[in-house]
């Protein structure tokens, strides 16, 4: 990647993978494409709103970039196929280290930090009328949270598990038909890894925790 950054977020559309903001000693707007298809990587557009710690999803061929630090109330959309970002309705709790991930062409924003306090909150964004709506909260407050899609449920965990924690947090599957929250299986702690601010993704049924802080050569996966 041309830019060394940490605290960034990352999003696919149409096969090119984009990596968004971050830490690059200092919060950054950078945005940069990698094509699978050539190896290799395109500067974009910067976001107006520079910042480390946020969440991106994609609906409908759109990137959208939400809260962060700083700006942690900012929602952004990007459009690959003009290279333009357009601000949007400001997300009603601002936070940083959420979650977000997209359900149905809802994007749902879940759990972060607001200042020094984790949250509970889980609000869902519908770009076709520019709006915000508050739903069920998480059982748990949670910051550091990972979040994907998968079967039409989203998925949350908190991105610190392994023998580090004596008592795992469940992972979290909401279901946005019904507004409720329903606790899964942990992340196993048979190894002697600590996993801490790893990725997470769906991919063939199946949720991947990968790499991280301290484990970073470990990947995990979860079947519903």
């Amino acid at each position: 990647m041309p830019t060394g950054r940490q605290d960034l977020a990352v999003a696919v559309v149409d096969g090119i993978l984009y990596a968004v903001g971050g830490d690059a000693h200092g919060a950054v707007g950078t945005v940069e494409a990698y094509d699978p298809a050539t190896d290799t990587w395109t500067t974009k557009a910067p976001m107006p709103t520079a910042r480390a710690g946020l969440g991106v999803g994609a609906v409908n061929g759109t990137i959208y970039a939400v809260g962060g630090s700083p700006g942690p109330t900012t929602l952004e959309a990007y459009d690959p196929a003009t290279d333009t970002w357009t601000t949007k309705a400001p997300m009603p709790t601002g936070r940083y280290f959420l979650g977000v991930a997209a359900v149905n062409g809802v994007l749902y924003a879940v759990g972060g930090r607001n200042g020094l306090t984790d949250v509970d909150v889980l609000e869902a964004y519908d770009p076709v009328t520019d709006t915000w709506t508050t739903k069920a909260p998480m059982p748990t407050a949670l910051s550091s949270v990972g979040a994907a899609e998968l079967d039409g449920m989203l998925y949350a965990e908190e991105r610190v598990g392994g023998s580090g924690r004596a008592n795992p947090r469940p992972l979290r599957a909401y279901d946005p038909a019904t507004d409720t929250w329903t606790a899964k299986t942990p992340m196993p702690i048979w190894d002697t890894v600590e996993m801490v601010q790893f990725g997470v993704a769906a991919v063939a049924a199946r949720l991947y925790a990968v790499g991280g802080n301290d484990g970073s050569g470990y990947v995990k996966a979860y079947q519903p």
